[in-house]
């Protein structure tokens, strides 16, 4: 019998690295519908990389607000402060080392090594993930280093991978314009979940993001105001689509998209049941938004 062509077929490191980036594909799948769908309408040169982004971001989110905290619960010695640092250690070296025992940190690393995913924006995220551990209400400033950190540098390392999958050169002016928009983007995606969220950080994690707004103070004004400043937000990235490369144009949109939906169902809830319950949109809801934006763009 003659032997396989093991040539044909991935072996060490890249055997390797196609099952890390498995393993991420796994992560989104297990925790984001809306997300894994959105995906999908990437090219395929650039889904994996989009994928390993987020994949190391809810690593690191479950570490401060999910998994991490139940295995304690349960009698675990795990605590989430240190696991966070070990995590983003694993995630510097792996980008210097170019291999990490944690699939998830070396399948990122892969992504950053590639598109220049530096620690100026590395840094601010893992910053962020840290104030969920010790920082329960927040002020402007601090509202704004959180969602920098935790939603706009997220944004532009998508936009890095964009750029460099665009086949075409961009001016400064455009660069800076279309970091303008992933900030507005991941900001106003971020200001969404929190108020979609809302009745979790108030009486599960004690925690007010939005300053000034508690859950014994929100009012269907706020929610109005807030609504209005997301719906600000995504008129921007709406304005810069055109400006993306045409490979992602339709991924982002359809992103857009779910969020809009999520932001308009939040903005006919009552302030009073936002703070009791998760508002969602329903899976057929969000295929038929997925599917909008695969027709011909008309905003």
């Amino acid at each position: 019998m003659t032997a396989p062509d093991a040539s044909k077929e991935p072996t060490g490191l890249a055997l390797y690295s196609r099952s890390a980036e498995a393993a991420c594909n796994t992560v989104i799948a297990a925790y984001s519908t809306s997300f894994g769908w959105a995906t999908k309408l990437f090219s395929a040169p650039m889904r994996q990389p989009i994928r390993n982004i987020y994949a190391m971001v809810r690593v690191a989110d479950e570490i401060v607000d999910g998994a991490a905290a139940e295995a304690a619960k349960r009698g675990g010695t795990v605590v989430p402060g240190q696991a966070l640092d070990a995590f983003e250690a694993e995630v510097y070296e792996a980008i210097e080392a170019g291999f990490s025992a944690n699939l998830v940190a070396h399948a990122f690393a892969i992504t950053a090594r590639e598109y220049g995913i530096s620690r100026e924006l590395i840094a601010p995220f893992f910053a962020s993930m840290r104030a969920d551990l010790t920082q329960t209400v927040h002020d402007q400033p601090s509202f704004e280093r959180y969602i920098y950190g935790s939603a706009e540098v997220v944004g532009l390392m998508c936009l890095k991978v964009f750029i460099a999958h665009g086949k075409r050169l961009y001016s400064t002016d455009e660069i800076r314009a279309l970091e303008t928009s992933a900030c507005a983007l991941g900001s106003a995606f971020q200001k969404v979940n929190f108020l979609r969220d809302i009745s979790a950080d108030f009486n599960s994690l004690g925690r007010s993001y939005f300053p000034g707004v508690l859950v014994s103070n929100f009012t269907d004004a706020e929610r109005d105001r807030i609504v209005a400043e997301i719906d600000g937000e995504i008129a921007i990235a709406k304005a810069a689509l055109r400006n993306l490369p045409p490979s992602v144009r339709r991924a982002v949109y359809a992103s857009l998209l779910l969020f809009e939906a999520l932001n308009r169902k939040i903005s006919g809830t009552a302030a009073v049941e936002l703070a009791s319950r998760r508002i969602r949109v329903s899976n057929g809801r969000k295929l038929l938004l997925v599917l909008r934006a695969c027709l011909p763009m008309s905003e």
